[in-house]
């Protein structure tokens, strides 16, 4: 799988319902190994990327930083553990998924 594939992905859950638009991937990597996919960031309005914003301590300029943030209101995170199947051009999450929020440190 190539990441291609899953960022601007539709993201729905087990009963078919749309989620969002899969706009970011989160990795971890632990000293010595590859980085590995651990969540997926969906936003339900916006196919578009947060270009940073999303962390806490990015707030200039203002204004842009108030508008991506609130054309990405109602984003969260997925755990990749909690991904049941992806498709092409979608992804589908497991039943009793829990939704994290998408805000960096």
């Amino acid at each position: 799988m190539r990441l291609g594939e899953i960022v601007g992905a539709q993201a729905r859950d087990g009963a078919g319902h749309r989620l969002g638009t899969v706009v970011d991937v989160r990795f971890t990597q632990q000293e010595g190994s590859a980085p590995a996919l651990v969540a997926l960031l969906i936003s339900p309005r916006s196919s578009g990327s947060f270009l940073g914003y999303e962390r806490k301590s990015v707030d200039a300029p203002a204004l842009i930083a108030r508008y991506l943030r609130w054309r990405h209101r109602g984003a969260f995170l997925v755990r990749w553990t909690d991904v049941r199947r992806v498709g092409d051009g979608w992804v589908e999450v497991r039943d009793g998924y829990r939704r994290f929020a998408a805000a960096l440190p």
